[in-house]
């Protein structure tokens, strides 16, 4: 430790000689005095001297430095795979039992030299979790991404992976481990050897289906070490058998894919079951059976995009929304438009109205037919006439130019609920081209999406709803959503958050607004590995969003038990998280009580049983050997897990970081200062007063 003062050292003399001259005029020779001894007068001229001089040099601000030395032990990263493919096969009582107290001994072993932090994985990662083998789903770069967030900038000396190396989520674990700059010891589990057994490895279907169409289905039947044997393939929908087909398994690695023409006979979500017959001597059963859900649909919605010209906005915004097969999309050239706008629910127009002859007709023939419209803004829209439409916005522009402007979410949209994965990746998402001029937006518009221009968050709008009588629009002031596309792509590997983007604005403008006062928006299929959530929207009677009364809900399971919950606000609505739920059908009904009315919700949901772990149960042990090597670790047995602990242990590159930390503190912040100030100046005081002096 040290003393710094902000002023020259030599200050110092001018504290002491302070608080000397106070004292001596004080108690220099004095007739108050007279009558008192020589030492009790020396005595309160230094009590004075001492507190008078440390008051004085607090005034010259000192400073405390100090010099922290901080040792940290290297980080060893213990994950265990907690999934159900662990044990599946032959050794599950090994790995419930002597496998659990091997890895506490290693655990253990190597808490004596280094820092541990403990980490099951499967559906998700959590650290210091008792592994039960219960997770349905393998998400091993999970945890890779895990470790890089939580240990990116620490002293991670290496990290032990204890897996079969079979994983059903996320992407190759190769790729994500190269972020990882420790290097990966691996366990090798599960068993490498090819047993006995009939698989249902995938049944590929579509999501939707419409009411009295025929759907296809996919289903890929394996079979391992069943040569010359016969099995029946069955599909079932509401416990009536509607496919049937005996495969006669002709190879110990047998694979087959049948073809399956099924017909949607009833709306609503529908359970079907497919099923292989068990065969003796299988390894399990659990992978024999799954179950999966189609939703049959009364009938589509149409979608009819016009366009001035080509443009690559056009492609992008086609293939976002055919993603959804509830929408049926046409796309027409303004000078090619031969369909009856009457046929369809939203119309999107993109550059509309232009210089084109036609373009002004078609646009007021839209308005005039009460068709929800969504106008899209570009460097060949006629902004003068798009002014005389009165759609909320006028914009005036300069001299024909363009900017470039980020979007930015507006906190306070509350149309449609923004998705978690939109607002991490809009402001990453490249510029749009939008008009440069003075933007005047009405009052009754909502604002979804606000420009940035450079670095400077503006008020103009970029996206933007409102109603024109009772049909509503959507306008966005700018061109180039394909570029959006792309570089959702690049950021993430898919194109999910643009097409949930487009979907979310085609649904919000095509559905027919609900005048309900109380509404519960929920998915109508979960898995059992999902968390099922669900938001609700109240509105007083002018329509605006309300959220002071509690709302309740009863989810009732096939067997009539009943779960009660209740909402928590969130903002100016309400959302519930019930977590997640056994595989089953459920009904539920949400209440809330406004003045002396009660309002209701009611619907249905289903949760789905994964059975994804017990499709493939032979272990790769090759994925977890190039792991380990590519990393500059090795690759264990799980009999070997006192050798690994050894190992890693005897690396010398594996060593503590020492941390030399400078602080500067102010020494009047010390509490004893002023403590020890007072108790010079009572003590002073109290000899006077009891001296007879004052």
């Amino acid at each position: 430790m040290q003393i710094v003062f902000e002023y020259p050292s030599w200050f110092l003399f001018f504290c002491i000689a302070a608080g000397a001259l106070v004292s001596w005029f004080l108690y220099r020779r004095d007739k108050t005095f007279e009558s008192l001894s020589p030492w009790l007068i020396r005595t309160m001229a230094v009590l004075r001297f001492f507190a008078v001089t440390i008051i004085a040099i607090l005034l010259l601000s000192p400073l405390l430095k100090t010099n922290l030395r901080e040792v940290e032990k290297p980080i060893i990263v213990v994950a265990q795979d907690n999934s159900e493919s662990i044990v599946t096969g032959k050794d599950s009582a090994f790995y419930r039992n002597e496998y659990v107290e091997s890895f506490n001994k290693l655990v253990k072993q190597l808490s004596d030299k280094f820092e541990v932090k403990t980490y099951s994985f499967g559906d998700r990662v959590e650290e210091n979790k008792e592994f039960n083998y219960t997770d349905k789903q393998t998400d091993i770069s999970g945890l890779f991404d895990e470790i890089n967030n939580i240990y990116g900038n620490r002293n991670v000396g290496a990290v032990v992976l204890a897996s079969d190396g079979l994983f059903n989520k996320g992407t190759n674990p190769i790729y994500s481990s190269a972020k990882t700059l420790a290097p990966v010891y691996t366990v090798a589990l599960g068993d490498t050897n090819v047993r006995k057994d009939v698989i249902l490895s995938r049944v590929n279907h579509n999501r939707f289906a419409y009411l009295g169409n025929n759907f296809p289905l996919e289903i890929i039947a394996d079979a391992k070490q069943f040569k010359e044997s016969e099995v029946t393939l069955t599909v079932s929908w509401d416990s009536t058998k509607v496919f049937e087909k005996k495969i006669t398994i002709n190879s110990d690695n047998f694979s087959e894919t049948v073809p399956v023409i099924l017909e949607a006979k009833k709306p609503g979500l529908q359970k079907y079951s497919v099923r292989l017959s068990p065969l003796k001597g299988e390894v399990t059963q659990r992978n024999n059976t799954t179950e999966f859900y189609i939703e049959v649909l009364d009938g589509r919605q149409k979608v009819l995009i016009v366009a001035n010209t080509a443009h690559p906005d056009i492609a992008a915004l086609r293939q976002a929304i055919e993603i959804n097969e509830n929408y049926e999309v046409d796309v027409r050239l303004i000078e090619n438009m031969d369909r009856n706008i009457k046929a369809y629910n939203l119309i999107v127009l993109h550059q509309l109205p232009s210089q084109k002859p036609a373009a002004a007709s078609l646009v007021q023939n839209v308005i005039n037919a009460g068709i929800p419209a969504f106008y899209i803004i570009g460097n060949d829209t006629k902004l003068q006439s798009f002014n005389s439409l009165k759609l909320g916005l006028e914009l005036q522009v300069r001299n024909n130019s363009v900017n470039d402007a980020v979007a930015v979410l507006e906190d306070k949209f509350s149309l449609f609920t923004q998705d978690d994965e939109l607002k991490k990746n809009i402001q990453k998402f490249p510029p749009l081209q939008v008009p440069f001029g003075d933007y005047k937006l009405s009052t009754a518009s909502s604002v979804m999406l606000k420009q940035r221009i450079g670095l400077v968050n503006t008020d103009m709008p970029l996206l933007y709803f409102s109603q024109q009588g009772e049909n509503k629009i959507g306008v966005l002031i700018g061109e180039g959503l394909w570029h959006w596309r792309l570089s959702d792509f690049a950021i993430n590997g898919n194109h999910n958050v643009f097409n949930s983007f487009i979907s979310k604005i085609v649904q919000y403008l095509s559905v027919k607004t609900d005048k309900s006062l109380f509404r519960v928006n929920a998915k109508n299929h979960f898995t059992e590995s999902e968390a099922v959530v669900f938001d609700a929207e109240l509105y007083n009677e002018s329509y605006e969003l309300i959220n002071e009364p509690e709302v309740n809900m009863s989810i009732v399971n096939s067997d009539n038990k009943k779960f009660p919950f209740t909402f928590t606000r969130t903002g100016n609505a309400y959302r519930l998280n019930t977590g997640n739920l056994a595989p089953g059908n459920y009904s539920y009904e949400a209440t809330v009580s406004v003045g002396e009315k009660t309002l209701n919700a009611r619907g249905r949901f289903t949760v789905s049983a994964l059975f994804i772990e017990t499709v493939n149960i032979v272990a790769d042990h090759q994925l977890l050997y190039n792991l380990a090597t590519s990393t500059g670790g090795k690759m264990f047995y799980k009999n070997e897990l006192e050798n690994l602990g050894n190992e890693i242990a005897s690396r010398e590159d594996i060593k503590p970081v020492i941390y030399n930390q400078k602080k500067l503190r102010d020494v009047i912040h010390f509490k004893w200062l002023f403590f020890l100030i007072l108790i010079l100046l009572a003590a002073e005081w109290i000899t006077r007063k009891r001296s007879g002096a004052y």
